[in-house]
């Protein structure tokens, strides 16, 4: 039982669309409109500049985060139990109740629940390879993909639970599910690598 109200908490607060509230009442725009069409921090930056972008991106990772450390060090919801909390978030963003089961690609969520499910450790990895591939790569959904399995190889080299695996696989299904669009497309190197290699 303590397991299932943690979850149902964390799909409600991960649910929570805080890139078009933000949109809406701060920028009186509706970012949908912008970009990808996608309700994210990425089209936040668009409308209304990093400032903005900046608040909602904290605001989704803390809905990730929040629930899932206070089940863990509050609740002592632990192990394979955390497993449901952990992906519960993700789903309420990706599918939010309050935009029709039409949310974002999840990727901020995403960092703010391995935050809560690790102290912030692979979270910062996840900054530190999000920042390398989307540096690198044209395609936002393969430099997604590139930094789930840069994750992946850290989880494996640290000998983390067999339970934060199974994590790892749900989180990565359903980014790639997000964005398939993106994933048929060939990913492309961006043209300042392309310069510095030498090629034309």
């Amino acid at each position: 039982m303590n397991t299932l109200l943690w979850t149902l908490l964390a799909f409600a607060l991960g649910s929570l669309p805080f890139s078009v509230w933000v949109g809406q009442l701060a920028l009186r725009v509706d970012i949908r409109r912008y970009g990808d069409h996608n309700p994210g921090a990425s089209n936040v930056l668009r409308a209304g500049g990093w400032q903005w972008a900046v608040l909602a991106l904290v605001l989704d990772m803390l809905k990730g985060g929040l629930p899932v450390g206070l089940s863990w060090f509050v609740g002592g919801v632990q192990d394979w139990a955390l497993l449901p909390v952990a992906v519960a978030p993700v789903l309420g963003h990706a599918y939010s109740p309050l935009l029709n089961f039409r949310g974002g690609k999840a990727l901020a969520v995403s960092m703010g629940v391995w935050g809560g499910l690790t102290g912030g450790e692979a979270a910062l990895v996840l900054a530190i390879c999000i920042m390398l591939w989307f540096a690198i790569i044209t395609v936002d959904g393969w430099a997604a993909m590139l930094t789930g399995f840069s994750l992946l190889f850290y989880l494996l080299l640290t000998d983390k639970p067999d339970w934060l695996l199974a994590f790892w696989a749900a989180n990565a299904i359903l980014i790639a599910w997000k964005h398939r669009a993106d994933l048929r497309l060939f990913p492309t190197p961006r043209p300042w690598l392309v310069k510095l290699g030498g090629y034309k």
